[in-house]
C-alpha cells in the first residue's frame, strides 16, 4: 500500500511513495553498517560538532520544517515552529554534554587501575509516531550521533515527508551517509529489521500494542530496547493551589499539540472545595479557544491527524455520554468554513465520569477534559494510579506535605508540581507501568544503547 502525505486540515494529498523493497531494506542496512564504522572512528568532538551544525541547519529551515509538520499532521504553525527550536536544543544540548557523558569513567582498584569506557553499539532502529514528528525523532538521534550509532528511522505512515527531511538536514550537517536512514516501509517489515543482527537496539514510542509487539521481538533476540507508550496523565488541584493559574495550565496541558500528546493532562482530580471554581475557570478558557487554520497565527486549536482519530475520538464521547457522563464544554465533530473535509473536533469537557465510561479507562487522544471530583489528596492519588499507564502526574498545590507525598505515592515516571508535564534534554524522560521502560533524553537517554564496557589494567 502507499505512504500518502494527505494535508488533515485541506486532504489535500502532497505526495505518495511506494515502501522500500526487500532489496532496498537491505541496501540501507548495509549501509548503516558502513556508516558505524566511520561514526566509531570519529573523535566524540567531531560528533559533537556536527550536533551544533545539525541545530545550526534546523534554524535555517524552520519555517520550511514547521510548514511540512503542520501539512502533514495538523498541528498549529506556531506549535510546529517550538518543535524546531525544540530539535535544534536537544542536538546543542548533546553537543555541550555528551563528550563529558561519554568519558571514561576512572574506578579504583586494589591491583592495576580499572576504567569504564563508552563505546558506541552500531545500527539502531527508532519506531516513532506522527504527533511531534520531528521531536519524537531528534530526541533519539542527537543522543545517538554523539554515541556513534548510526540511526535507522520507521516513522509514521501519515508523515513521510517529514521523514525523509530529518534524513536530508543529517546529512547536510556533515555526518558520514548512512549516518541516519530514514525507512519509508510499513509495519510488517519492522519485525526483520529488529531481528537482522546488524541491527543493535531498537527504542519505539507509540502504542501500547506497537511496544508490546516491537518489546517481545526485541527480547527473542536480546536486543535492549526502549519504549515510551500511550497516557492518561493526572492532573491534581488541591484548595490551597492557584486557581487562574492551574486553570490556565490545564488548557495549556490538555490541548496542547491539538489534545494529541502522550503526556497531556487528560484526568482532571481536583478537590471537592475547589471543584466548581476551577472548572468554571477552566471551562470558560476552554471554550475561548479558536478552532480552525492552523497555519494562522491566532488558532488554538487545528485539526486532528487522520479521520480515524476523529471516529474514535467520537466514539469514545459517546459511548460515555451514554454510560452516564455529562459533555458540559464542547468535545463534538465540528465544521471549519472554508475547510469543511478537515479532521475538526471541539476542545471540551466531559464531568460525571462512571467507571464503566470508555473515559474512565481510556486514553482520550484528543482535547478532551475528563473531569473527577475527590474528597482529598489520598482519594486524589488513588484514582490517578487506578490506571494502566504512569507516564507522568501533575499537582497544583502551595502544601509542601503534599508534594511530598505525592511525589512518593504517585506511580508515574514523572511528576510536575504547578506546572504541566513536558520533556526537557536536561531531564530523564519515560514512564511506569504499561506507559513503557527506559528512560529517554539526559544521560540515561545517551547509556540506554552505548556498551558500557568495563577495562581492567595491570602491568602498565
Amino acid at each position: 500500500m502507499p505512504i500518502e502525505s494527505r494535508n488533515p486540515a485541506t486532504l489535500e494529498v502532497y505526495e505518495t511513495f511506494e515502501p522500500l523493497t526487500t532489496e532496498a531494506v537491505e541496501a540501507a542496512l548495509a549501509l548503516s553498517t558502513e556508516a558505524a564504522d566511520s561514526l566509531r572512528l570519529m573523535s566524540v568532538k567531531d560528533r559533537a560538532a556536527g550536533l551544533l551544525r545539525l541545530a545550526d541547519v534546523l534554524d535555517a529551515q524552520t519555517d520550511a520544517l514547521a510548514r511540512m509538520a503542520t501539512e502533514e499532521m495538523g498541528k498549529t504553525f506556531v506549535a510546529a515552529k517550538a518543535e524546531v527550536a525544540k530539535c535544534a536544543g536537544v542536538c546543542r544540548y548533546y553537543a555541550e554534554h555528551g563528550p563529558q557523558m561519554l568519558a571514561d569513567e576512572p574506578v579504583m582498584i586494589d591491583d592495576g587501575h580499572a576504567y569504564v569506557a563508552h563505546l558506541p553499539m552500531g545500527p539502531i532502529l527508532a519506531v516513532m509516531p506522527w504527533n511531534f514528528p520531528f521531536w519524537q525523532v531528534m530526541r533519539f538521534v542527537a543522543p545517538s550521533l554523539i554515541a556513534g550509532n548510526p540511526g535507522l528511522l520507521k516513522h509514521a505512515s501519515n508523515v513521510p515527508r517529514c521523514a525523509l527531511a530529518i534524513e536530508r538536514v543529517v546529512l547536510e550537517a556533515g555526518f558520514p551517509k548512512g549516518a541516519f536512514q530514514t525507512l519509508l516501509i510499513g509495519s510488517g517489515q519492522v519485525e526483520a529489521i529488529i531481528r537482522d543482527p546488524r541491527v543493535k537496539g531498537v527504542t519505539l514510542t507509540g502504542s501500547g500494542p506497537a511496544g508490546a509487539a516491537v518489546g517481545s521481538v526485541a527480547s527473542d533476540v536480546i536486543k535492549p530496547s526502549v519504549l515510551e507508550l500511550g497516557g492518561s496523565d493526572a492532573f491534581i488541584v488541591m484548595p490551597s493551589a492557584d486557581l487562574d493559574a492551574a486553570a490556565a495550565a490545564a488548557v495549556v496541558g490538555r490541548t496542547m499539540n491539538n489534545g494529541q500528546s502522550c503526556i497531556a493532562a487528560k484526568r482532571f482530580l481536583v478537590h471537592d472545595d475547589v471543584y466548581d471554581a476551577f472548572r468554571d475557570r477552566f471551562a470558560a478558557k476552554l471554550e475561548a479557544l479558536k478552532v480552525g487554520d492552523p497555519m494562522a497565527e491566532d488558532t488554538d486549536i487545528g485539526p486532528l491527524a487522520n479521520a480515524s482519530a476523529v471516529d474514535e475520538v467520537e466514539a469514545q464521547v459517546e459511548a460515555s455520554v451514554k454510560a452516564g457522563a455529562r459533555q458540559t464544554v464542547g468535545a463534538q465533530r465540528v465544521t471549519v468554513e472554508g475547510f469543511e473535509g478537515g479532521h475538526w473536533f471541539s476542545p471540551g469537557m466531559l464531568e460525571d465520569i462512571p467507571e464503566d465510561a470508555p473515559a474512565f479507562r481510556d486514553e482520550i487522544f484528543a482535547p478532551v477534559a475528563l473531569m473527577f471530583r475527590v474528597p482529598n489528596l489520598e482519594a486524589a492519588i488513588e484514582l490517578a494510579n487506578d490506571s494502566e499507564f504512569g507516564l507522568g502526574s501533575a499537582i497544583f498545590t502551595q502544601d509542601k506535605g503534599e508534594v511530598l507525598h505525592a511525589v512518593r505515592r504517585l506511580d508515574a515516571g514523572s511528576t510536575a508540581v504547578n506546572r504541566i508535564v513536558a520533556s526537557d534534554p536536561r531531564l530523564p524522560f519515560g514512564g511506569a507501568k504499561t506507559s513503557g521502560y527506559g528512560r529517554e533524553l539526559a544521560k540515561d537517554g545517551l547509556m540506554a544503547f552505548v556498551n558500557r564496557k568495563t577495562v581492567t589494567v595491570s602491568g602498565l
